[in-house]
C-alpha cells in the first residue's frame, strides 16, 4: 500500500464517523451486479408462475381485436380511445413482471446501502468533464474489472445456452411435424432453463462481487494512526486540554470543599492518612453530614484548617475508613454508623462545654 504524505500507512480500520461521512457523500459499498441478478431471477420466476395469466389475457386481447376488425374503424376521432384501451390492456398483461422488477430493484439496493439520499454525486466536478480524466478512467483498474465481469457473464451465458441446446437437439429434430403451439412451448421451455441457470450463476457472481466491493471500500476507508488521533481530538477534544480542564475542576471542587471545613463540628482521622469533617445541626439535618473528606495531602490540609479554627480532631480508624468509603460529600451518614458518630459528637460537645 502506498505511503501517505505524512509518511504513515493506512493500516487502521475506519471509524464509524469516517464511514458515516463517506456515506453522506454517497460513497458506500455497492455492487451493480446484485440488482441486475436479483431482477433477472425475480422476473424469470414471475414469468414462470404468471405465464398462464399473461398468455390468457394476451390471447383474449388478440381475439377481441382480430375478431372485431370489421367493426373497428380507425378515425382521428376514436384513435385516442383505441390507443388508451389497448395500452391499458397491455399494461395489465405486463403489470406482474414490471411490478416485481420494480420492487426487486428497490429491495436489492436497500439491502446493500439502506435508505440513502445525497446530492453530493450530482454536484458538477471538473474531473467528470475533463477529457484527460475521462480517458484515464477508460484504462483504469475499475474499467478493466468491469470488462472482465462483462466478458465472464457472456462466456457463462454462452456456455449454458450451448449445453442446453445441445441436450435439446434430439427433441428439436422432432418438431418438424408438430403444431405451432407445441413448438413455441418447447422453445419457451428451453429458453426458460437457459435463463434460469444463467441467472443463478450470475447471482453467485453478484454475491462475490459485492463481497469484493465491500472489501475494496473498507480498504479505501482505512486510516492512519495520526488520522485516528486527529479525529479523536475533533470529536472528544484535545486530551491535554481535557486533562487541564479536569484538573481545574478538581481544584475548584477541592477549594469549595475546604471552605466547608470551618463549619464542621468534628474531624475524624485515621490518624494521618484519612480525614473526614462532620457537621450536625439538629434543627436542619436529619443526621450528621460529611462536609469534606480526603486522603494523603488533602487529609493533611483538612487537619490543618481544623486546627486553625479550633475544630476537634478525633482519631477513630474504623469510623474514618467507613465514612471515607461509604459516604460522599454532602451526604448524611448511614444508619449503621449513627451510634458511633453520636458517641463522638457527644464527646466533642462535652469537651466544648468544659472549655467554655
Amino acid at each position: 500500500m502506498a505511503d501517505e504524505p505524512s509518511g504513515q500507512e493506512k493500516t487502521e480500520a475506519p471509524t464509524s464517523r469516517r464511514i458515516q461521512e463517506a456515506r453522506k457523500k454517497g460513497d458506500v459499498a455497492k455492487s451493480m451486479e446484485v440488482p441486475s441478478a436479483a431482477v433477472l431471477l425475480a422476473s424469470l420466476l414471475t414469468l414462470y408462475y404468471a405465464s398462464d395469466f399473461m398468455l390468457g389475457h394476451f390471447f383474449l386481447l388478440l381475439k377481441y381485436y382480430l375478431g372485431n376488425l370489421h367493426s373497428i374503424s380507425i378515425t382521428p376521432n376514436n384513435m385516442t380511445v383505441l390507443t388508451r384501451e389497448s395500452m391499458l390492456q397491455t399494461g395489465l398483461i405486463v403489470a406482474p413482471v414490471m411490478g416485481v422488477i420494480f420492487l426487486t430493484a428497490l429491495a436489492a439496493n436497500y439491502a446493500q446501502v439502506g435508505i440513502l439520499f445525497t446530492t453530493e454525486k450530482l454536484m458538477p466536478k471538473f474531473d467528470k468533464i475533463s477529457p484527460i480524466q475521462g480517458f484515464s478512467r477508460l484504462f483504469s483498474k475499475q474499467a478493466l474489472a468491469n470488462m472482465v465481469k462483462s466478458v465472464g457473464k457472456l462466456v457463462i451465458i454462452g456456455y449454458v445456452s450451448y449445453t442446453e441446446i445441445k441436450k435439446a437437439l434430439p427433441g428439436i429434430l422432432q418438431l418438424m411435424d408438430q403444431e405451432p403451439a407445441l413448438i413455441l412451448s418447447f422453445m419457451a421451455k428451453i429458453a426458460f432453463w437457459i435463463f434460469l441457470k444463467s441467472a443463478l450463476i450470475i447471482a453467485v457472481l453478484a454475491a462475490m462481487d459485492y463481497a469484493f466491493q465491500r472489501w475494496q471500500f473498507m480498504e479505501k476507508m482505512k486510516m492512519t494512526k495520526q488520522e485516528i488521533k486527529d479525529e479523536a481530538k475533533q470529536t472528544e477534544g484535545d486530551p491535554h486540554i481535557k486533562g487541564r480542564i479536569r484538573s481545574i475542576q478538581m481544584q475548584m471542587a477541592r477549594q469549595r470543599m475546604m471552605s466547608e471545613v470551618p463549619k464542621a463540628d468534628v474531624v475524624i482521622t485515621n490518624p494521618t492518612r484519612l480525614a473526614i469533617a462532620l457537621r450536625y445541626d439538629a434543627l436542619a439535618m436529619a443526621a450528621p453530614t460529611v462536609l469534606a473528606k480526603g486522603a494523603g495531602v488533602i487529609a493533611q490540609r483538612i487537619r490543618e484548617i481544623a486546627q486553625e479554627h479550633s475544630i476537634p480532631l478525633v482519631e477513630d480508624k474504623p469510623l474514618a475508613q467507613a465514612l471515607y468509603k461509604n459516604v460522599g460529600l454532602g451526604e448524611t451518614i448511614p444508619e449503621n454508623l449513627f451510634q458511633t458518630v453520636a458517641e463522638v459528637l457527644a464527646y466533642v460537645y462535652n469537651v466544648k462545654r468544659k472549655r467554655a
